[in-house]
């Protein structure tokens, strides 16, 4: 029994040509085709493959920029919360940030560490928006280097939210900035350990 994932791609390719795919001096991708056929890839295969990887490469930086301009106009644009009853006690781990919402558990890990900054932004400042961007760029949060996949990561808390505590949402307006959505005062409470 085979535990490994086999390559995507063709059984008995007999040819093979990759090209990578940069953005601003950093490696974002790589073009790759093959096929069947031995030799079947000449030079200006690779010239044409090139051409394609450069276009692919601006396109996506084009896209980056056009969201990174979005998020910093929508940013700013704060929406205060309403908050009334009693406070949400709200516990953080540092060690391996892990959130509980009273004594229940909630999340833990990155996801963790972006929910945490949230309410640390709310909490110190009354911010209730931040952009993709200053979360990246935030180094308490610890996110993988060569990881793009913060979409994702905000998947998970969001969810974990709306199946556990009505007072708090995570909120999302396309790949605009993440909003944080409060209804009760909330007490933060930073722990050394689990």
């Amino acid at each position: 029994m085979t535990t490994q994932i086999p390559f995507a791609g063709l059984e008995g390719s007999g040819s093979q040509l990759a090209v990578p795919i940069m953005s601003c001096g950093q490696l974002i991708g790589v073009l790759y085709v093959e096929s069947p056929e031995e030799q079947r890839f000449r030079y200006d295969d690779e010239d044409g493959l090139v051409a394609i990887a450069t276009q692919v490469g601006t396109g996506i930086r084009l896209l980056q920029q056009a969201e990174e301009r979005e998020e910093v106009t929508t940013a700013g644009a704060d929406v205060p919360s309403r908050e009334s009853g009693s406070a949400l006690t709200i516990r953080h781990f540092a060690e391996n940030d892990g959130i509980l919402i009273g004594n229940e558990y909630l999340i833990k890990g990155v996801a963790g560490a972006i929910l945490w900054k949230l309410l640390r932004d709310h909490e110190a400042q009354g911010r209730t928006g931040l952009t993709n961007r200053e979360l990246r760029l935030d180094p308490s949060i610890r996110l993988p280097e060569l990881s793009e996949n913060l979409e994702a990561r905000l998947i998970l808390p969001q969810r974990r939210l709306v199946e556990r505590c009505a007072d708090l949402r995570l909120d999302r307006s396309g790949r605009g900035p993440i909003r944080l959505i409060v209804t009760r005062p909330l007490r933060l409470s930073e722990e050394g350990s689990t």
